[in-house]
């Protein structure tokens, strides 16, 4: 900005005048445009083509608003209609469309330029001018954008001649330097053009050349030239890129030079910009969103402490990452600890909810902080209700929402007073909590998302405790027990020890009897608490009322296990008959088919049928390597692995001693079959430099050489030793010794490569002896909300056809394809997005959706645990011999199923004691491929049964 006038009133039409200018050049260039379009057309096809064009836009316009009406929080769709209408040139919808969007979302630096400058365009008198004034305030409160700045003081200045105008744009400059002031490499424009503000301002006060000012010009020119000083003072002592260029500049400005406090503050502020700087320089040649570079950032201006300092940079990471819930978490959390700004704390948390609406954590802590600052009861109950209709994509994320907001009433409420509305108010509350959870909440998820009942306790412990309301807490315990919890233990213990704080010993009984008569996980330790009860306050008709009781439930108890373990026992001799019978059968006709073999001469066997005669009917790979068949891609895959001493240590086929005559002469004439190569001493051998590959096709020409120049790019190979069968057949699986260690990480990478069209395994080689728990998770058991898990997919659909169907929802990050052991898909996939938010979002528009006449099922990624090791869930009784297979959230997968024999299961004894409360029951585990069972009891034999029953 140069000063081209004496005074304000010279200096306003010049930019007046170079505003009109730039309005009149945009008008021109967008005429010109529109003329060079139909050059070579008539004026008549020109006006066939433009209302052509604007039909099909209007009706485009029209399906936008109706899908709008629909679904308004659908964001593309706000974004494609406000760029539409800006083409048509349709004002009023125009500001209708953009003025809907902001009020759900915060709008992008670009879609607010572009707003602004729409209306400035159209501005005319002073009134519309307070419009833009009010627009701007809106867009600076969506994220801190230097530009939107710029462009406010710009304005701003374009109305200084008004009444107080000049006072006006001093405090817009001084709000924009608190915002983005230090802001180390868009920061300066600021300072610079506040800095040439004034400068113009100083030429409009200066006196003409020769005259002699007035002592009120004196003054004036004084202040002004105060305010340039102390405007470079306040620049110099921040750390902006490029200081130096200011530095000089205020030395050739300054007529008595730069004083020693200033270049002292400059020195220090240099200081703190050179630390910084690597920081810059990370994030200039990184690409967006630069999350990681950023929460370097963040940490390192934490660890400085300037709060200013950490402000700007969360900002700044904020605006390029705004749909990432942790940074926001992050953000809020360092001004509720840190700053304690109530303006600044509850902007910042409405602007975290309204960019990760879906993010319960958010809403949680926003309504924490509205009543950490005082704010009034409606705002806090406004707060509630929007994020009822945020959308969570968990049941719990509602039940934990509805606990913060009934804690909140909780605490308004005076308990010393009989009676109050804020009282009623809680109740009330509480009742809708558990209306809302049983219609909207179930309806949506299958499940209220509280399975304990936590809202009704709490309700009940606060009617008992405060409000000395015993007997409603005891409705509210009656409703929680008839919701399925009336088996547990813990329950009604915890009835029993509310009943025991503020009840009275005759509901504690009465309690106690009923959980010993409804409860099937503990009973035992409930018979113990009734027991310990009556022994303190019961006479001795409740002593022998409550040893009747317990000994009838236990009694039973026993009766009940006793019959499973009957009835498993007798399921397992049968399955021990049958499994005896196979096994004749199988031996019969093995029997017949050798000696149907010895009689034919010079027949070549199948490979297959050698590996089956020879090592078993399913044969298992000498390493115990378990793949399973990669069910799901988010599946927990436990790989096993162990050295070559688990083949080479094994005992080996037994050699033939009768071979049938003219054997050795049919065997002249045919090749030498391969065998198993040269191995090298067991003590060369070094597992940490060695890996195991497997899966490989059984007639690979060559394994060795193939292998060899597969794996040559990882390292020096010590040696390649395959596995071969005793007729030299190649069994699909080898060894690969490198001569240095670290070449193993690289062969790893290597696993799933296709080879002759089959997915490649590449495994460490471990010694299972020394290491039996080590495992290899190749996936993740957990919930992954950034990524889908799709079903239903044509199996020949490829990554690029679930590229193109998946982009439009965000940004990709991987895609997987599950297959079998053979290559093969399995229709199913997995696909990761950059966030949340655009992983739901694909959710909800793909589920149901068709593809090639597939119907696609999508759900965020919740893979089920394989081989789960925790104790089994009980059986139709409790303790049950026989423990149940877990199952994941998607069903049982093919690995899951158990290969134990129920005969090898030892049975529990009828008498068995409860440790604790709790009765030892057998659980099974898996290591190495086969499943054994640990238990404390002893098995049964068929006299003990013939005893138990004699007994009855």
């Amino acid at each position: 900005m140069a000063a081209t006038g004496n005074d304000e009133q010279t200096l306003l039409p010049d930019i007046e005048e170079e505003a009109e200018g730039m309005e009149r050049e945009m008008e021109s260039e967008d005429e010109e445009e529109e003329e060079g379009m139909g050059v070579e057309h008539s004026e008549e096809e020109d006006e066939e083509d433009t209302s052509e064009d604007e039909r099909e836009n209007e009706a485009e316009i029209q399906r936008l608003e109706e899908q709008l009406s629909i679904n308004a929080f659908d964001y593309n769709c706000h974004v494609d209609l406000i760029k539409l209408l800006r083409q048509e040139g349709k004002l009023h919808r125009l500001r209708k469309a953009r003025q809907k969007m902001s009020e759900l979302f915060p709008l992008t630096e670009e879609i607010w330029l572009d707003w602004l400058k729409d209306e400035i365009r159209i501005t005319e008198d002073e009134s519309d001018r307070e419009k833009v004034y009010e627009l701007f305030e809106r867009a600076i409160k969506d994220y801190v954008c230097p530009e939107i700045w710029l462009e406010y003081v710009q304005y701003s200045i374009g109305g200084m001649g008004a009444q107080g105008g000049i006072e006006r744009v001093r405090s817009i400059f001084e709000r924009a330097l608190t915002a983005v002031g230090l802001h180390m490499t868009k920061g300066a424009s600021l300072w610079e053009a506040y800095r040439e503000f004034e400068i113009v301002i100083l030429s409009t006060v200066q006196p003409p050349p020769g005259s002699v000012p007035s002592q009120e010009q004196q003054e004036l020119l004084s202040a002004q030239l105060e305010r340039i000083h102390t405007l470079f003072r306040r620049q110099l002592a921040v750390p902006l890129m490029d200081m130096e260029s200011t530095h000089a500049e205020y030395s050739d400005w300054a007529d008595d030079g730069v004083p020693d406090t200033v270049t002292h503050q400059y020195r220090r502020a240099l200081q703190q910009m050179e630390k910084g700087k690597p920081y810059e320089e990370a994030l200039l040649v990184s690409e967006p969103p630069k999350l990681a570079e950023y929460q370097s950032y963040i940490d390192f201006e934490m660890k400085e402490g300037d709060p200013a300092r950490v402000q700007i940079i969360f900002e700044r990471a904020l605006a390029e990452n705004c749909l990432v819930p942790d940074l926001w978490i992050k953000y809020t959390t360092y001004l509720d600890r840190q700053l304690k700004i109530k303006d600044l704390v509850l902007s910042c948390h409405e602007r975290a909810v309204r960019n990760c609406p879906w993010t319960m954590g958010l809403w949680k802590s926003y309504l924490l902080a509205l009543e950490r600052h005082g704010a009034d009861h409606q705002t806090v109950t406004d707060v509630f209700e929007k994020a009822l209709n945020a959308g969570f994509i968990q049941a719990t994320d509602y039940v934990e929402i509805w606990q913060s907001y009934l804690d909140y009433l909780r605490r308004r409420v005076d308990f010393s007073k009989e009676w109050s509305r804020e009282l009623d108010e809680l109740r009330a509350a509480f009742a809708r909590s558990l209306e809302y959870l049983k219609q909207d909440v179930e309806e949506r998820f299958s499940e209220s998302g509280d399975l304990s009942c936590t809202l009704m306790q709490i309700w009940a412990r606060i009617e008992a405790l405060h409000c000395k309301n015993m007997q409603k807490a005891r409705e509210l315990w009656d409703s929680i027990m008839t919701k399925g919890n009336a088996k547990y233990a813990n329950m009604w213990l915890e009835y029993y020890n509310l009943e025991r704080s503020y009840g009275d010993a005759t509901h504690c009984r009465k309690a106690l009897h009923r959980a010993v008569q409804c409860t099937s996980d503990y009973p035992e330790h409930v018979c113990d608490v009734l027991l310990n009860f009556e022994r303190v306050e019961g006479s001795l008709e409740d002593w022998d009322a409550a040893v009747q009781k317990t000994e009838t439930k236990l009694n039973r108890v026993c009766e009940q296990r006793a019959r499973v373990a009957e009835k498993e026992a007798l399921h397992a001799r049968q399955e021990e008959e049958k499994a005896e019978q196979r096994r004749k059968v199988k031996a019969d006709k093995k029997a017949q088919k050798k000696g149907q073999k010895a009689n034919r001469t010079g027949d070549k066997r199948k490979a297959e049928d050698d590996y089956e005669e020879e090592w078993g009917e399913e044969a298992e790979l000498p390493s115990k390597r378990h793949r399973g068949e990669d069910d799901f891609d988010s599946t927990v895959t436990e790989e096993l692995m162990e050295t070559e001493s688990g083949l080479f240590g094994r005992r080996a086929p037994p050699a033939r001693k009768n071979e049938p005559p003219g054997f050795r002469k049919n065997q002249q004439g045919a090749p030498e079959p391969q065998r198993q190569p040269h191995d090298m001493p067991k003590e060369q051998r070094k597992d940490e430099n060695c890996v195991f590959v497997s899966n490989l096709t059984f007639n690979m020409e060559n394994p060795e050489g193939k292998l060899r120049t597969l794996f040559q790019g990882c390292g020096t190979i010590q040696q390649v030793r395959p596995v071969f069968t005793a007729k030299g057949t190649f069994r699909g699986y080898c060894y690969v010794q490198f001569e240095d260690r670290l070449a193993v990480p690289e062969a790893l990478k290597m696993d799933r490569q296709e080879v002759d069209g089959r997915p490649m395994y590449v495994s460490p080689c471990v010694d299972k002896n020394k290491n039996p728990d080590f495992k290899v998770f190749k996936y993740k058991t957990s919930m992954e909300k950034h990524k889908i898990f799709i079903s239903g997919l044509p199996y020949s659909a490829t990554k690029e056809t679930l590229e193109d169907l998946c982009k439009e929802h965000g940004t990709i990050r991987a895609i997987r394809i599950v297959t079998n052991r053979s290559g093969k898909s399995k229709g199913l996939a997995y696909v990761e997005f950059e966030d949340e938010a655009q992983a739901s979002q694909a959710v909800l528009k793909m589920d149901g959706s068709m593809l090639e006449n597939f119907t696609l099922s999508v759900a965020i990624s919740n893979p089920p645990g394989r081989r789960m090791k925790d104790e089994a869930a009980p059986s139709r009784f409790l303790g049950a011999a026989m423990p149940r297979q877990l199952q994941g959230a998607r069903g049982k997968g093919r690995t899951q199923i158990s290969l134990l024999p129920r005969s090898l299961y030892r049975q529990s004894t009828p008498d068995a004691k409860a440790e604790n409360g709790t009765i030892s029951a057998p659980h099974a585990t898996v290591t190495d491929g086969e499943t054994s069972l640990d238990t404390q009891t002893k098995s049964l034999s068929n006299e003990d049964f013939a005893r138990m029953l004699l007994k009855k």
